[in-house]
């Protein structure tokens, strides 16, 4: 546990993110007048400054725990808890990032990253730090482009700076790299492990691939079928950065598949 704990401080440069607490959590929704339950008893905890993984099957209620996290619904058992508060409402300090960038195609990229700063009515003192965002998920050069004028990466980067902007302490990634081809999605995985440890902040991950879980994240969380129930638990024992290559990587891509039923596929 000590090993651990210091492979975890010196994978940050500052750990600045909010702790998690999911205590007991179970969840149902109503699907023609009848209880649907998605989450049964999940509970764990997320230190301040980590990155953890969330996978499972397709389904299973893994994104519904982050709709939780991000205050957008609230469970109907359980508490969910950021830095000891229970979590009542949205709010700029957790931001969920979607797999689709849902920007405005009539505003161009700054004026999407602005978003929030004009919300809360602080564009123009925030200049710099959208600027500063943009740089940092590398669009340099795009500021005044609109949406169809980008490639898919480069409009996930735009959703991704959207967040970033706000400052966030809490970091929610629902599949935010699932529609991109392979090769822009390996090189947003470097983009979102840099800014990570760059920040600080505390980062949760929903995805169905393994290896990015694996290659992203210090611990993987992963659930059974729907309603979801936590079955494992895998820590990450690699440093930063990370090589896809490396046998570790590996075995313990082999674990989790078992996990989810399909190791004879490896």
């Amino acid at each position: 546990m000590v090993a651990a704990a210091a492979l975890r401080l010196a994978d940050v440069e500052v750990a600045s993110g909010f702790g998690v607490d999911i205590q007991n959590v179970s969840h149902r929704f109503v699907l023609d007048g009848k209880p649907l339950p998605v989450l049964d008893q999940v509970g764990f905890s997320v230190e301040p400054g980590s990155f953890t993984a969330l996978i499972g099957p397709s389904g299973c209620g893994k994104s519904t725990l982050l709709r939780l996290l991000a205050g957008l619904d609230h469970p109907s058992e359980g508490q969910v808890l950021v830095d000891s508060v229970p979590v009542g409402r949205p709010d700029p300090s957790r931001i969920l990032v979607f797999q689709d960038p849902t920007l405005f195609p009539w505003r161009s990229v700054r004026d999407n990253v602005a978003l929030g700063p004009q919300a809360r009515g602080t564009a123009r003192t925030d200049g710099a730090r959208i600027d500063e965002v943009i740089h940092t998920v590398g669009l340099d050069g795009f500021s005044s482009a609109y949406p169809h004028q980008l490639s898919g990466g480069m409009a996930q980067r735009v959703s991704l700076a959207r967040a970033l902007v706000n400052d966030p302490r809490l970091l929610l990634l629902d599949e935010p790299l699932g529609k991109l081809d392979s090769l822009t999605r390996l090189a947003m995985q470097e983009e979102l492990v840099a800014i990570w440890r760059r920040t600080g902040l505390t980062a949760l991950l929903v995805t169905h691939d393994v290896e990015e879980a694996l290659f992203l994240s210090q611990r993987v969380i992963v659930f059974g079928p729907r309603p979801a129930r936590i079955v494992a638990t895998i820590e990450v024992d690699l440093p930063y950065p990370r090589h896809r290559g490396d046998p570790r990587l590996a075995e313990l891509r082999r674990e989790a598949l078992g996990h989810l039923g399909l190791a004879e596929s490896w």
